[in-house]
Formats: C-alpha cells, structure tokens, sequence
C-alpha cells in the first residue's frame, strides 16, 4: 500500500514537472482566427493520418459541423464501410480559445475529449488542416471531394515541416460523389 502511494506520488510529480516545464509538443500553431459561421458545413476527407477510430472507414468520409445555440457545435462524421454500408458518429465540440476560435475540443464519447486544433485553413474556407499537439492525429479537408495535387502536397510539406510524419497519411476515396458528377 505504502509502495503504491509512493509509486503514484512519484508519477504525479513527474507529470507535474513536465506540465510545469512546458511540452514542446504543445507548441503548435494554429491559424490566427476563425469564423466559425464560415468553418460550419459539410467537409470532404482528403486524407488523414491512420487512427484506431476510422480503421472500418474505407472510403467517402465526410465530417458536418453546425452551430449550437449554446455556442458548441455538434459534429457528425460519417464513413463507408469496407460492406458498403455507412457509419455515422456524433460528436459535441466546444471552443477551448475563444480568442481565436482556432482550439476545439471534441468529444464522441463523454467524457474523454480529444484536442482538435485548425493548424491550416484556405482564404475562403475551401480547405482545412486539423491536427493536434502530440501529432498523432492529422486530417486534410476539403469543401470538394478532390483538390488541387499541388496544394495538397505543399499542404504535407508544410505540416511535415512542423512535426508530423506525413509519409504515413492516407488518401480518402470519394467513388459515390464522383459517380453521382
């Protein structure tokens, strides 16, 4: 009993330490501003980093975001299965700096929320790069189900650049959008 206290001060005190000295990780920068009026909407996955939480998504993600009138914003993300069917999840998402509009953190099952930070966002709100600090998590979207090769490959650079390992991204196919154009 006494060895577990001791155990468990001493963890304690190192997360405190580490807290205290600042995590480097933590030093992302997201996009100065945000209007959130303009962010809410239907988004095209483009491409993400691999996640335990989409490992049944196979194709057609998509994330819908819409204001609440306590000031939140529900989102709803939604995926084809590798059996053809959908999948949908949702998910409250809260303002952390309303300075900025630009930290979110979301949740899909309460009350563990996960860091959703726009690190990247087109003049007029065509794309969007959402991560977080520890750079587990990484996601380009779009307001169309493709873009442009070039802004996107100068969108991994850029998110390489600042300490995610863009080589393990993966593309998300839109097959049910392009056979309906």
């Amino acid at each position: 009993m006494i060895t577990n206290l001791i155990v468990t001060t001493m963890i304690a005190a190192t997360l405190l330490a580490g807290a205290a000295a600042g995590n480097p990780k933590d030093e992302l920068e997201v996009v100065p501003s945000v209007d959130l009026s303009r962010y809410v909407g239907q988004w095209y996955e483009i491409a993400r980093l691999p996640n335990r939480f989409q490992k049944k998504c196979a194709d057609s993600v998509t994330a819908n975001y819409t204001l609440r009138s306590d000031g939140s914003i529900q989102v709803v993300n939604r995926c084809r299965k590798p059996s053809g069917e959908f999948t949908t999840a949702t998910g409250k998402a809260k303002i952390v700096d309303k300075k900025t509009n630009a930290k979110l953190k979301v949740t899909f099952f309460w009350p563990f929320y996960g860091k959703y930070w726009i690190l990247d966002l087109g003049p007029n709100y065509e794309y969007a790069v959402v991560g977080e600090p520890g750079r587990d998590y990484l996601w380009i979207l779009s307001r169309t189900p493709k873009i442009d090769e070039a802004l996107y490959q100068q969108l991994l650079a850029k998110m390489q650049t600042r300490g995610f390992d863009t080589s393990r991204m993966i593309r998300t196919a839109h097959p049910a959008v392009s056979a309906q154009r």
